[in-house]
């Protein structure tokens, strides 16, 4: 399979089981110089991770990786990030308790927190907002809808 994402930021191909991610010459998403923010990713899927990370990039954000919410914890931690991109399925600590707990803690209480998933239930996306996710954003998301959800959050953010 091959796929196309809007703007022709990446093609993805499937061969062998092993995917394989190309960034198309002269692709951009949006063009807003000198944004120096950083955004945690918090996924398990290291593809997902790869796919957010391109995505990012291309849109003047410095990148910052997880792999599971108790990496999440620990990194925000050390160095809190301007933003936190939270997948909600993970194993050990899910996304909504790695949410919950950035919200009880008074270093990171008003972090803007951007969870994505493939929970597309009320019930999920209303726990997601519960424990305190500043939105709660369901995949696929095409790449400059997630752009403008970010640059909103980080606009809004309190300071």
């Amino acid at each position: 399979p091959l796929f196309l994402m809007p703007d022709g930021l990446m093609v993805l191909c499937c061969r062998d089981a092993r995917w394989q991610v190309f960034v198309a010459a002269g692709a951009t998403l949006n063009d807003r110089s000198g944004v120096t923010q950083t955004i945690l990713i918090v996924d398990d899927e290291a593809m997902a991770r790869t796919l957010l990370r391109l995505m990012l990039v291309r849109g003047g954000f410095q990148v910052r990786e997880a792999e599971d919410g108790s990496d999440a914890l620990q990194k925000i931690g050390v160095e809190p990030p301007d933003l936190v991109l939270l997948d909600v399925m993970m194993p050990g600590l899910d996304g909504f308790e790695v949410c919950a707990a950035l919200r009880g803690a008074e270093k990171t209480a008003a972090l803007p927190i951007l969870m994505l998933s493939a929970k597309t239930d009320p019930a999920s996306i209303n726990k997601g907002l519960q424990v305190g996710a500043t939105s709660y954003l369901t995949k696929p998301l095409p790449p400059d809808e997630l752009l403008d959800v970010i640059h909103a959050a980080l606009a809004n953010r309190p300071s």
